[in-house]
């Protein structure tokens, strides 16, 4: 059994769809939800489902980085973590934390990578004329958005669409990816898959 910490930022709705599939598929159980906002809805959310859940608010840190990541990895470690699943979390991490945690940290973001690192993808899309969008989980490296690709899912941009509505199909397609590469993941299987 793979135990899956889950950081978050926001209302987490990749991580419920994390903690869904880990209550119907086996091999994966959670043991921490911890975000960087004390005050993100995902945490009472997870913690309704009985998962425990705790916050290392970045802004009490200012800008020292590497004691916010410190106060994180503390946190991280106590619950003892397989895997690392980043769902929405929002902080850029540095090298030296992902060193700690390097080849067991998956990420989802919302392009199909290696198109649009980083923020405003579904507007970057849009502005490129691009025919479709998407979703990509992959493994977490030093570089932002550049580790291996484990799975991508797409999604047809139609004519009227806005950065909202494209952001709101390519959710749909998160929530089913993820959980899928994750249970792939934590069986060691790391071909990606295309959907």
């Amino acid at each position: 059994m793979k135990r899956v910490a889950i950081l978050i930022s926001g209302g987490g709705s990749n991580m419920l769809a994390l903690l869904a599939s880990m209550n119907t598929t086996p091999g994966c159980m959670p043991v921490l939800v911890v975000s960087n906002d004390p005050n993100a809805t995902g945490l009472a959310r997870a913690a309704a489902q009985g998962v425990p859940v705790t916050a290392v608010d970045h802004r009490s840190f200012g800008k020292d980085r590497s004691g916010f990541e410190a106060a994180l990895i503390a946190q991280l470690s106590a619950a003892k973590p397989d895997i690392l699943c980043l769902a929405g979390f929002m902080r850029i991490l540095t090298p030296e934390f992902v060193r700690v945690f390097e080849g067991r940290m998956l990420n989802i973001h919302p392009s199909l990578l290696p198109k649009y690192p980083g923020l405003n993808t579904h507007e970057r899309a849009l502005a490129a004329g691009d025919a479709e969008a998407g979703c990509t989980v992959h493994e977490v490296t030093a570089d932002l958005d550049a580790g291996p690709i484990l799975g991508q899912a797409r999604v047809p941009i139609l004519p009227d669409d806005t950065a909202d509505t494209l952001s709101a199909r390519v959710l749909v397609q998160e929530h089913l990816l993820y959980p899928m590469v994750l249970h792939r993941f934590a069986t060691g299987q790391k071909d990606p898959i295309f959907a």
